[in-house]
């Protein structure tokens, strides 16, 4: 049956539409951006005009005026002929230069507030009426209060204020300021000009429409150009490759021809196609392989959990009710079989051996010196004339003769005395134990380390006895429990692991492991497992009868 070759209309239509639509909104923010700066220096240039006319006008209208009888002017109310005829040019100057307003003003000079007017002038054509001679009213705002300040204290002798923002009562408007020196060069006056700015605003959106119609003009023409171009160079074969990734996913086959046949341009479309043809020949090896290889990976996991249930069953998992001691462990490896391991046995009815021990590295490899190790050190032990170091010593001779791997171990012995408590211990290379004494809390006991079994020949293992009382206990450990992280890498740590075991520092062994390790998971959260972590907990209770078993 004949396959249907036409593209999918929503893919189809999806792709140029999100093209489309990616080259409109670039376009209109490129116009938008160049509309702004346009506009911008478009205003700033109209705008320093108007403010070069005002102060033509403003200079005009000083001469006119005759700045030494502003006071005068004041007190005699404008009723000279002098103040009538500079009344009238000022008019004249006014409606001529198309000016709103020219006023000439005295602040108060205590603190600016007020301001008194002694000239203003109203063009003609103006709603608004002048203010008489004498007139006083407040500063308009503190931004007026400052230029006048500057003006009369001599800061500037020019000052400017453009309004086209918000509300304003007299309209946008641009006002030009210069102060006005008498004879004496003491500032008598400010004349003021104000313009206003309809036809700055005009002449903005003009700008700004003759400016978006042809950017609407542009943005057709480039978007036809585009579309054009892409759709015959991009989306075409975009779709060709979506269509075969898709036929792929639904028959995994090569077509014929192949899609980078079909596609033979040199540009990233090509390469692509040549990539999706290069998939699928890899895929199709892959799953040929993946069937050969399932089942071999099959056959190893069979292999794996039979290996972790052999190395489970060689761990003592059974704990013996005696009138002498309490005692409890656990092992949980990081994979399914791991290096670290513990042991417990009665030596003869009145000694019991402790063994906690962590080989280097994890999986089958560690697994398999674990049992090596676990097998010397209890057949060694087994000779009860041996000390824990002896015992040491001897498995270390043992495996540094045929050591080709360099792997080693970190073991902690003890030979518990029941009868009288007495604990006999060495360590090669081990965590430090906790221990507890009279009911108080658990402590690290810092002992000296020898060096670890399996390092190097010829080393010699120190023992050390601590004396136990009936309600002391001793906790071992391997290091995946204090280096356990959290996933901001934090360690767990013997602080944190020596606060756990006081929490709980009277409970039997069991329920301290548990406690131990629900602690360890709370810590950790989420994040994975790296080490194996094993734990051995003894609680002595006391001399017994040597016939107990």
């Amino acid at each position: 049956m004949k396959r249907d070759r036409r593209p999918r209309l929503p893919g189809r239509s999806g792709i140029r539409t999100i093209i489309i639509i990616g080259i409109v909104l670039t376009l209109v923010l490129f116009a938008a951006m160049a509309i702004m700066i346009g506009y911008v220096q478009f205003s700033e240039k109209l705008t320093a005009e108007f403010e070069d006319s005002a102060f033509r006008i403003a200079h005009l209208a000083q001469t006119e005026v005759n700045v030494d009888r502003l006071d005068d002017d004041l007190s005699t109310e404008g009723n000279t002929i002098d103040y009538r005829n500079a009344c009238s040019a000022l008019q004249k100057l006014c409606d001529n230069l198309n000016a709103e307003f020219i006023y000439v003003i005295q602040p108060d000079t205590t603190d600016y507030a007020h301001i008194t007017f002694v000239y203003n002038i109203v063009n003609t054509n103006s709603e608004f009426d002048p203010y008489g001679i004498g007139y006083v009213r407040d500063t308009t705002n503190d931004e007026y209060r400052e230029k006048y300040r500057r003006l009369y204290e001599g800061v500037s002798d020019e000052e400017t204020v453009v309004r086209d923002k918000g509300y304003i009562e007299t309209g946008s408007h641009i006002t030009a300021m210069i102060a006005l020196h008498g004879t004496n060069g003491e500032t008598t006056g400010i004349l003021c000009v104000q313009r206003q700015m309809d036809t700055l605003t005009a002449a903005r959106r003009d700008y700004s429409r003759h400016v978006i119609m042809t950017t609407l003009m542009w943005m057709v023409v480039v978007i036809g150009i585009f579309f054009f171009s892409l759709n015959r160079g991009l989306i075409r074969p975009l779709i060709e490759v979506k269509k075969e990734t898709e036929r792929f996913a639904d028959e995994p086959s090569l077509p014929e021809p192949l899609l980078s046949d079909r596609i033979r341009s040199k540009n990233e479309i090509g390469q692509l196609a040549r990539s999706v043809t290069k998939m699928e020949t890899d895929t199709l090896s892959y799953i040929e392989n993946l069937t050969r290889v399932t089942s071999e990976q099959q056959r190893i996991g069979t292999e794996l959990e039979l290996a972790a249930g052999i190395q489970q069953g060689m761990l003592n998992d059974t704990f013996p009710e005696h009138p002498a001691f309490d005692i409890f462990a656990t092992m949980d490896p990081a994979k399914e079989v791991g290096g670290d391991f513990y042991d417990f046995y009665m030596i003869d009815d009145d000694h019991l051996a402790l063994v906690m021990a962590d080989v280097s590295g994890k999986g089958v490899p560690a697994a398999l010196f674990m049992t090596i190790s676990k097998i010397l050190i209890s057949d060694t032990v087994a000779m009860t004339v041996l000390s824990p170091s002896e015992v040491l010593r001897q498995v270390n001779e043992r495996i540094c003769q045929n050591n080709k791997l360099d792997m080693f171990v970190t073991v902690w012995l003890g030979i518990l005395e029941l009868s009288t408590g007495k604990l006999t211990a060495a360590n090669a290379g081990h965590e430090y134990p906790a221990v507890q004494h009279h009911g108080g809390p658990f402590e690290l006991l810092r002992d000296k380390h020898g060096f670890v079994i399996g390092g190097m020949s010829g080393v010699r293992y120190r023992d050390y006895e601590l004396e136990l009382e009936p309600g002391d206990a001793v906790f071992l450990y391997t290091d995946g429990i204090a280096e356990a992280q959290n996933a901001h890498g934090e360690l767990f740590g013997t602080d944190r692991m020596i606060d756990a075991l006081n929490r709980q520092s009277d409970a039997d062994p069991k329920e301290i492991l548990t406690h131990m390790r629900d602690a360890v998971d709370t810590f950790v959260g989420q994040a994975p497992q790296f080490d194996d972590m094993t734990a051995l907990c003894l609680r002595y209770k006391g001399a017994s009868d040597t016939s107990a078993s």
